[in-house]
């Protein structure tokens, strides 16, 4: 009898997608207690025929964008409970069992899982830091506020009372914020269960693609945030920490402006500044732990981390106010 359903939305995914159901196909979970759904998200490389090659459901739709594809695997799923991962994931081999073990605990009602990175660009080890730090925040939630898709599970019946991922989002950006934030808002229970691993397989490698990766999680954070306002002074996910540094960097900038003006704005700027340099110590302390290089230039990195969120808010009010 199934009782999990995985589901895998696929776009142009052919570099990684055979990865991703190898290793589903080979988990410590017997095949019969699950079933593997792929949504092909209307991919024009050789992404079906892949997939294929697999014991799988395959499902296809012209491309509409992720959460789409997830809703449509969902209504096909038969299992009680749902997991997600993405197509450039690899679950480790016990990824199912430990996704679908904390459900022991009737109140529990989603998990997510964590993922780790074998990349060695800079960057994406950064990246992987960083995530690791949310990581340790999340580890002390008796409950949770944020469930990523990377790796997701749900109890089915909760997942379709609230509708699902808002398929307003065109993109993979803030649609899994915006449903944990639905489902926190309403008393349910989510969990973090750090051994519940997936290998990603794509941080961003180029500051420039993370950069603009941040830009955007600006960007849709913001609208989500307008719908969940009480989300913007605490969630279990984001560091106190990131928010301070986006204002403290900003701030600054804005005083240097002001220098050439007045030079008593110039105090203000040095003040600014300093703080957002002293709220990096203890986070390129601890990355110094892990990866001595990217301690080091953890400062830098922040500092590019604070501005792309910021300038992806700015964005969101520019473009929201030149609607009106």
């Amino acid at each position: 009898m199934v009782k999990y359903s995985v589901i895998v939305p696929a776009y142009n995914s052919e570099f990684c997608i055979r990865q991703c159901l190898s290793s589903l196909i080979d988990q410590s979970l017997g095949r019969e207690h699950y079933e593997i759904i792929v949504v092909d998200d209307g991919s024009t490389d050789g992404t079906a025929n892949i997939i294929r090659e697999f014991e799988v459901k395959y499902l296809w739709e012209p491309n509409s964008g992720p959460a789409k594809a997830r809703n449509y695997g969902a209504r096909e799923a038969a299992g009680e409970i749902i997991l997600f991962t993405d197509s450039d994931c690899v679950p480790s081999h016990n990824w199912i069992e430990e996704m679908v073990k904390p459900f022991k605990l009737p109140d529990v009602i989603a998990v997510k899982g964590a993922y780790k990175t074998s990349q060695t660009s800079l960057v994406a080890r950064f990246a992987q830091v960083e995530f690791e730090e949310r990581f340790e925040i999340l580890k002390k939630a008796e409950s949770i506020d944020m469930v990523d898709t990377y790796a997701a599970a749900f109890r089915l019946d909760i997942f379709r009372k609230f509708g699902g991922f808002d398929e307003s989002f065109p993109v993979a950006n803030n649609e899994d914020t915006e449903l944990s934030y639905k489902l926190s808002s309403a008393g349910h229970r989510m969990v973090f269960n750090p051994d519940a691993i997936v290998f990603h397989l794509r941080h961003p490698d180029t500051l420039y693609k993370y950069s603009r990766q941040k830009f955007w999680r600006g960007f849709w954070r913001m609208v989500v945030y307008k719908r969940f306002p009480g989300k913007v002074v605490k969630d279990t996910y984001t560091p106190q920490s990131l928010k301070f540094q986006i204002l403290s960097l900003f701030g600054g900038l804005l005083f240097i402006m002001l220098a050439f003006v007045s030079k008593g704005a110039c105090y203000p700027a040095a003040l600014f500044l300093s703080a957002f340099v002293l709220s990096a110590v203890p986070y390129c302390a601890s990355a110094m732990k892990k990866d001595l290089i990217v301690g080091l230039l953890s400062p830098f990195l922040l500092a590019a981390r604070a501005s792309s969120i910021g300038l992806g808010i700015i964005y969101y009010f520019t473009a929201r106010f030149g609607r009106w």
